[in-house]
């Protein structure tokens, strides 16, 4: 580089600063150590409930792990096909993966208690498939089932479409919370 090119190029370097370079780490790295996704004592429950008893041959959602289909008889046709076919929005989901079977139910009151409060008509379920739940075919499913069958705020549920988790999933029809009109009083 001649004289008149390094005039030229600290000129156009004027009010340039040096960036302030850290040296950089030689030792071994600083990862975050890896987490193990279930601690051993979901692991044993996970054991417990595979081998704790067995299902009624007649469960249908055991022996199938198909989709899951439930419709109060105050539900019309017409709105349980739409909830099946997914043309409602849904409000808000909760995802039950990594719990153990005996955690679903507080999980579902809380989660179902939280909707109702801001008026959700349509929450997504996902449970998962229940492909690492061994012969016992898919436990959260069966226990997410059972529970929102017992809730009467649950008018239907439905297993949600292929696109949206099929089989491992459930859309879930809640009833309408009635407010009173305004300028009336609640009795």
């Amino acid at each position: 580089m001649d004289d008149e090119e390094r005039v030229l190029f600290r000129h156009a370097m004027r009010g340039v600063r040096r960036l302030r370079v850290e040296p950089r780490q030689t030792g071994p790295s600083r990862r975050p150590t890896p987490r193990a996704r279930f601690t051993r004592m979901e692991h044993a429950a996970v054991l417990h409930e595979s081998i704790a008893g067995t299902p009624s041959p007649l469960d249908p959602v055991v022996e199938s792990g198909d989709a899951l289909l439930f419709r109060r008889e105050t539900t019309s046709e017409t709105v349980f096909r739409k909830l099946r076919t997914a043309q409602f929005r849904v409000d808000g989901e909760i995802d039950l993966h990594g719990l153990v079977a005996a955690d679903v139910e507080p999980a579902l009151r809380a989660f179902l208690s939280e909707a109702l409060r801001h008026n959700a008509r349509v929450v997504r379920v996902v449970h998962g498939k229940g492909r690492r739940s061994g012969n016992r075919g898919p436990i959260l499913k069966l226990v997410a089932s059972r529970y929102l069958q017992r809730v009467g705020a649950v008018l239907a549920f439905a297993s949600a479409r292929e696109v949206d988790g099929g089989s491992g999933a459930i859309l879930v029809l809640l009833a309408e919370r009635h407010s009173p009109r305004p300028g009336t009083r609640r009795r």
